[in-house]
């Protein structure tokens, strides 16, 4: 790895492993909760990075949960706190989601997507930082595409991405069968524009969306109306 790795304490019982390229943000950590996965749910979390959401949504007690990430050093990190921490029921896999093998059907999938689209924005010259910012390597159809696949009927899809993205992700998760059925705003404060959305969507399910109440981050702390 080329760049200083350390462990951070994620509950009581688990730590996870960062480095400098491979690290999490607020985003990460809400869309864990708000996916709130279920007791014996089959949880595949795409765009992985460093595992910070599949580490998280174990508080859930899920019947398994398998990681996927296409960069060798996020999956590399997520396998050392794997290891260390003796997470039997987590799987890290490194990997293109666009040709992904799996043996079974999910009933959870989360994925804290890259946000811009290829070509727009400033994009990092670091090619690891600009994976995991632009749609360089997949884009929101291809997230939806194999989410299709891999989802069992009514089985969820739960991302998070800029409002800006909100049409694109509603149209693509319409476009392969996912029907958008939640969906909450972030923003830093009562005064402040929406940052983030988070939405989940049902393989196979009838039109009906449901708005939870917006979510504010004061001093790194989260609030609900």
């Amino acid at each position: 790895m080329n760049s200083e790795v350390k462990k951070e304490k994620i509950s009581d019982k688990i730590g996870i492993y960062v480095n400098n390229t491979h690290r999490f943000g607020t985003d990460a950590v809400l869309l864990s909760e708000f996916a709130a996965a279920k007791h014996n749910d089959i949880v595949c979390d795409l765009c992985t990075g460093c595992g910070i959401v599949a580490l998280r949504l174990l508080k859930f007690e899920p019947k398994s949960v398998m990681a996927v990430d296409i960069q060798k050093e996020a999956v590399e990190l997520l396998q050392r706190s794997i290891e260390e921490f003796q997470l039997e029921n987590v799987k890290a896999i490194c990997g293109d989601l666009k040709s992904l093998e799996y043996n079974e059907e999910f009933t959870l999938i989360t994925c804290n997507p890259p946000y811009k689209k290829e070509g727009t924005g400033i994009e990092n010259p670091n090619i690891s930082e600009r994976i995991a910012r632009h749609e360089v390597m997949c884009n929101i159809n291809d997230i939806c595409k194999i989410s299709k696949k891999m989802l069992k009927h009514n089985g969820r899809l739960c991302l998070c991405d800029r409002p800006e993205r909100l049409a694109d992700v509603i149209f693509a998760m319409r476009d392969n069968n996912i029907e958008p059925k939640k969906i909450q705003f972030v923003s830093k404060n009562e005064n402040s524009k929406p940052w983030l959305f988070l939405i989940e969507g049902k393989k196979n399910s009838k039109p009906f969306m449901e708005v939870l109440p917006q979510i504010y981050i004061k001093d790194g702390v989260k609030f609900s109306e």
